[in-house]
């Protein structure tokens, strides 16, 4: 199969242009809100592509069947772009087409096109994804794969819970997704996608992938993972298609050499066994199975556990003790009579929900004003305190000043009035999109005593507390989850959650270590507000339990 990419009439090029302070920064699978630009920029791609197609119509007719088949898919995506990005799979083929697909086209029409259309299709390459977006995109899939336990053949099929814009992946494209997989040594992921795209053409999907590729990255895969009679199995099916495969011919002796030597190994452990007189007495009894704490539970798992909403630890007892209240802050003058709705989500650590707390009118203006400089999000360096990209914080973030819109003031002091700190030494406001997978893994807002300079250059000591603003609902996933306790909030557009990561005394409140899990399918928006203590001396004053 060929794959391609177009020439560009000269307004398009200016829209390009427009568009560059935001594209420039790369990072796409990091923010599905930026995202939203590729598709606009795909479908003009696609009608110019057309508009060259009805000057070449016989010599390019199979490149007019793929422009159609993409302007019938761009013509439904832009009508909810973040809708349809919101789907994974939309975000990962978008990649792969924008990096690997476009591309080929240029060794189809080099030899009988004029120098301007090459030209042109050359300067726009800068402007779109790259290959770290397109294998940022995999490895989303691959992350929600395992954090929501989905089978290769669920992402395939396009079957995610609550999507609007079904996908499905070709064998192509799963094959795609292994040789990624297979490139960062994941031998286990490769063989889940190896296998679903020989299932896919096995089915009879038509395709130019060769099998014999696939079943040579398959069997390989299995072997690495210790499974040598089943790679024996797919190195056997893969000579039957091409018998002079040099590397599997070498690979079938060896593999059949390594299952005679462990046949031979463990006839003689049975031998050595019998001569010992090994024999369970009739004395020893079946242990059962002691029951894993979960305190011993790797916290890899609980975060992934209460990211699919399991392993939650509210008993009924505590849940009884949660309640929702019309809430004034001691009657604050700004809502003695129009008191906010507040709800408690966890009694310790102390989680409370804000209902309703900022318009649609308000986040549309906080996104309109956040979109255009959205960078990719950094974390601080623990040893050197320099800001640095993460695999495992993958979202673009922008910072908002009270002085640029007075929404965003009127927004600060809302905040203040329902917390009763001072706004004047906490962060600016931090707007944050999440991309394909979207996710921050376990981390704490404050820092910690072997960090006793993590907000030093701030001189407004400490984060006392978080302040997190949800600004679109999820479809599904994107939770907030504090694994150490077995807490999970959900995101509820409008509303806003909040609580103390210090103690009253200072100390750091270490049950706060908390996530955002990977969104699986919707966009995930929120903006949150973090709290220093210099400022809190009379509104918070220090307590004398070093846990009050």
């Amino acid at each position: 199969m060929l794959w391609f990419r177009m020439e560009l009439p000269c307004w398009c090029f200016l829209l390009l242009c427009c568009l560059q302070p935001l594209s420039a920064h790369s990072d796409f699978f990091t923010s599905i809100g930026q995202m939203t630009d590729l598709l606009y920029t795909e479908k003009d791609l696609v009608t110019s592509l057309k508009d060259y197609i009805r000057a070449e119509e016989n010599k390019l007719e199979q490149v007019k069947r793929w422009a159609d088949k993409l302007d019938s898919l761009t013509a439904t995506a832009t009508q909810d772009p973040e809708g349809y990005l919101g789907h994974p799979v939309n975000a990962f083929k978008l990649m792969k087409r924008l990096n690997t697909e476009w591309g080929d086209l240029e060794s189809l029409v080099l030899r009988d096109t004029t120098d301007g259309f090459i030209s042109n299709l050359t300067l726009q390459r800068q402007h779109f994804p790259t290959d770290e977006d397109q294998t940022g995109a995999a490895k989303a899939l691959l992350r929600l794969q395992d954090t929501y336990r989905l089978d290769a053949n669920t992402i395939s099929t396009g079957n995610l819970p609550g999507v609007k814009h079904k996908s499905h992946m070709t064998a192509e494209d799963c094959y795609e997704l292994g040789k990624i997989a297979y490139s960062e040594v994941d031998y286990y992921h490769t063989e889940l996608w190896m296998a679903q795209a020989l299932k896919q053409l096995d089915q009879g999907e038509e395709s130019t992938l060769d099998k014999v590729a696939v079943l040579d990255y398959l069997s390989y895969a299995i072997y690495q993972q210790g499974e040598i009679e089943r790679a024996l199995e797919y190195t056997k099916r893969l000579l039957e298609l091409d018998p002079e495969h040099q590397r599997a011919n070498g690979n079938l002796k060896y593999f059949e050499f390594q299952l005679e030597k462990q046949k031979k190994a463990a006839e003689e452990e049975a031998q050595k066994q019998k001569e010992r007189g090994k024999r369970e007495t009739p004395e020893k009894k079946k242990k059962k199975p002691k029951r894993v704490s979960d305190h011993l539970i790797p916290e890899r798992k609980k975060y992934e556990r209460l990211c699919r909403g399991e392993g939650i630890r509210m008993t009924p007892r505590r849940q009884s003790r949660l309640f929702c209240r019309y809430y004034d802050n001691s009657r604050n003058p700004r809502y003695v009579l129009a008191p906010v709705k507040q709800q408690d989500e966890w009694d310790r650590p102390y989680i409370v929900r804000y209902l309703d707390i900022i318009s649609d009118k308000e986040i549309e203006k906080v996104k309109q004003l956040a979109k255009p400089r959205l960078r990719r999000a950094t974390i601080s360096n623990p040893i050197t305190g320099v800001l640095e990209t993460a695999s495992y914080r993958i979202s673009k973030s922008a910072w908002l000043t009270a002085y640029e819109d007075p929404m965003i003031e009127k927004i600060n002091q809302r905040i203040e009035d329902l917390t009763g700190l001072e706004m004047d030494t906490a962060e600016e406001l931090q707007v944050a999109n999440y991309g394909v997978g979207g996710q921050y893994e376990p981390h704490f807002d404050f820092g910690r005593k072997d960090e006793p300079d993590a907000f030093k250059e701030l001189g407004t000591g400490n984060r006392v507390a978080t302040w997190l603003f949800y600004m679109s609902d999820v479809t599904a996933g994107g939770a907030t989850v504090f694994p150490d306790v077995g807490a999970a909030v959900w995101p509820q557009k409008g509303t806003a959650v909040f609580w103390y990561n210090l103690f009253a005394s200072g100390e750091g409140d270490y049950s706060t270590r908390h996530a955002a899990c990977p969104v699986l399918v919707g966009n995930k928006w929120v903006s949150n507000k973090w709290i220093h203590e210099r400022g809190q001396e009379w509104r918070r004053p220090c307590g004398l339990n070093e846990t009050e």
